[in-house]
Order: C-alpha cells, then sequence, then structure tokens
C-alpha cells in the first residue's frame, strides 16, 4: 500500500538535527550520539505520538507547515526526543557499537537471497507454559546464521518480556546470479540442562534478486509451529 506516515519525516528530521547541535556544542552531558541511539530515539518518540498518515500528493498539500497545530506538534515532539534521548543513554543497547559508526546496510551490487524474518514460540511440554531464560539459536549447514544487523541477536535470549516467542532476520545470502531459486534447510536449537536438546529444520525457498528490503513486514515473515521442550527423560517431539 502507498502510504506514508508524515510525522515520520518531522521526527526523523528533528532527532537529526538535536543530535547534531548536541555534538556541536561539545556534549557537556557526554551523551551517546551513535547511530543506534539515534534510531531508539525516533522509535521512542514516534511510538508516543499519533501518525498522520497521507496517500496522495494532495494530502500532502494539505498539511500546515507553518499553522499554531503543526507548531505545537513540533514542541511536543522535542520533548519526547529530549525524553528518549535521555532514556535511551541511561539504557544503551549492549549489542550496538556506540562508537558513531552505523549499522552497516545491505547493498544491491550483486544478487542476493534475502531470508525472511522467522518468528516462533517455544513452550514446556509438561506445564505448557512458555519458556524464559534460554537461549534459542538458528543455525544454516551447521553454523549459526548471521543476522540482517545489531538490532537481531543470535542467538536469541527468551525473556519474560516477550514470553515463548523468539524471531531472527538473516542477513542476505550471495547469489551467483539473479532470478535463481534455492531451498534453505534452516534449523532452530536449544541445548539447555533442564530440557531435552531441541532440533528443529524447516526449509525456506527464496528467489535471488540485486534488490533486498531494508525493514521487515509482519507479511514477509516466515511462522514455525508451536515448539515444545521436555525435561530430561520425557523425550522431544518436535521435528
Amino acid at each position: 500500500m502507498d502510504i506514508h506516515n508524515t510525522n515520520e519525516d518531522i521526527v526523523f528530521s528533528a532527532v537529526q538535527k538535536i543530535f547534531d547541535e548536541i555534538q556541536n556544542s561539545g556534549n557537556p552531558e557526554k551523551y551517546c550520539l551513535c547511530y543506534q541511539c539515534r534510531i531508539d530515539t525516533v522509535c521512542y518518540t514516534l511510538n508516543r505520538i499519533e501518525p498522520n498518515y497521507i496517500v496522495s500528493n494532495r494530502g500532502f498539500t494539505r498539511i500546515d507547515q507553518t499553522g499554531m497545530k503543526h507548531q505545537q506538534i513540533e514542541a511536543d515532539i522535542t520533548t519526547l526526543i529530549y525524553k528518549g534521548l535521555r532514556l535511551v543513554n541511561h539504557n544503551l543497547r549492549p549489542t550496538a557499537p556506540h562508537d558513531g559508526s552505523s549499522t552497516p546496510t545491505v547493498r544491491a551490487n550483486h544478487p542476493m537471497f534475502d531470508i525472511p524474518t522467522i518468528a516462533g514460540r517455544i513452550f514446556n511440554g509438561e506445564s505448557f507454559e512458555p519458556v524464559t531464560g534460554l537461549e534459542v539459536f538458528l543455525y544454516y549447514e551447521g553454523e549459526p546464521v548471521a543476522m540482517r544487523n545489531n538490532n537481531w541477536q543470535n542467538p536469541f535470549m527468551m525473556v519474560s518480556s516477550t514470553p515463548g516467542a523468539f524471531s531472527f532476520w538473516p542477513a542476505p545470502i550471495t547469489a551467483d546470479s539473479p532470478d535463481t531459486t534455492k531451498e534453505f534447510i534452516f534449523s532452530v536449537k536449544i541445548n539447555s540442562p533442564d530440557f531435552e536438546p531441541l532440533n528443529h529444520f524447516f526449509n525456506i525457498t527464496a528467489i535471488s534478486k540485486f534488490h533486498n528490503p531494508q525493514s521487515y513486514a509482519l507479511n514477509r515473515t516466515y511462522k514455525l509451529p508451536d515448539l515444545y521442550i521436555f525435561p530430561p527423560g520425557d523425550g522431544e517431539l518436535n521435528g
């Protein structure tokens, strides 16, 4: 669908401006101003304001860029950005470099197999409760799969805030030529002294292309069936 939330543009622009102004002033508060902290602040802000969707150039021209309502929105956004900046800096992402470098992007200089996001759930086979405190690994050809960027981890740690749920977004895989279809056999693995080992295999078919998406979409997610792990001696029922 060809729709656009215009508040994304306002927030992205305001975050860049505020972060750059802090950097140019010498950053007296010693905030981390890296790429990851910028996009985390963008997400924090966007999650706290109402979206403003348009579907055409006529909708764009109707946006009041100078009126009182627009000025109030910008003031509210600025307040949220500063709040988000402080919260993000108190909870720095451990998986990001925080050294001023940008998260690498996938460049389509050659054809790639784009693997969709992979999502699933894991439950205790005895209690049927979602599991927490376990690491879930994604493997391909006997090796842990590299992720698309630092915001996606392998292994994925199961935590109480996302009970039983895990997700991966593998990095694209280089292809020899475009428009080639290939089947990839992945496996989800768990090894824990509290449970029987889990090793669930599944296939994903991909077509090589020069263009690879830079953002994920729910309609492109490969959803696994619910998986169950059992205490030692109870057996493992997943394929």
